[in-house]
């Protein structure tokens, strides 16, 4: 038996990389898939991706808008421990750097969990269509760092998450005292889209030049 791949590590390295973006992948889907459809419409040259990877393509079982079971509890406890363990190999290679950490579908609810558990903190969130897992009687973790620039994205007919589910992490991390912007999109497919790619890649840029996202990009 042969063991699953590891993160898929792109761009440069050394001096060359100015910031660092952790990118987690959804369910049934792959690091390579996140490289075609959001990586590789970027466009930036100076910064060192680190793409993990799901034990068998899903971080969780579950669906993120259902109550926690104990099921449900121990798989997410183990998914943010693979990520932690992701996101500190990556600041072991790339020292120094600012570090945006970000998502896609259920990439993106593991990374809202993972700033809300209060473990090592980003530099900044993006998580593009992404929502707190559980509901808010399963007592969740409200531990992200104060004044965190996060980026939230969603669409008002989301076939995984609904738009309810997106306001329920705005507030939830505003709430934990994130500065928060979000974007809810008519009619957008489960994809991420054009004005969220220059979202990601004006997050990128901003660290890059040693300086807060701004989070400026027009919707």
């Amino acid at each position: 038996m042969t063991s699953e791949p590891g993160p898929l590590r792109l761009g440069p390295s050394g001096p060359a990389a100015k910031a660092l973006c952790v990118f987690v992948h959804g369910r049934g889907q792959t690091p390579e898939d996140m490289e075609a459809h959001v990586v590789a419409r970027l466009g930036v040259d100076d910064i060192a991706f680190v793409l993990p990877r799901a034990p068998n393509g899903a971080w969780y079982q579950a669906r993120a808008v259902d109550p926690l079971t104990p099921v449900a509890r121990a798989e997410l406890a183990t998914a943010l421990d693979h990520l932690a363990a992701a996101v500190t190999a990556a600041r072991g290679v790339y020292p120094g750097l600012p570090l945006l950490l970000a998502g896609f579908s259920q990439g993106a609810c593991l990374a809202i969990e993972y700033v809300s558990a209060g473990l090592p903190a980003p530099d900044a969130l993006a998580a593009l269509t992404g929502c707190r897992v559980g509901v808010a009687a399963d007592g969740r973790p409200k531990a992200a760092p104060r004044g965190l620039p996060v980026y939230l994205s969603g669409a008002d007919a989301d076939p995984w998450i609904p738009a309810e589910a997106a306001g329920d992490a705005i507030g939830s991390l505003g709430g934990q005292g994130a500065v928060v912007r979000a974007d809810l999109f008519p009619g957008r497919p489960h994809e991420v889209s054009d004005a969220e790619i220059a979202m990601l890649r004006g997050m990128l840029q901003d660290l890059a030049a040693g300086r807060s996202p701004r989070m400026e990009a027009p919707r």
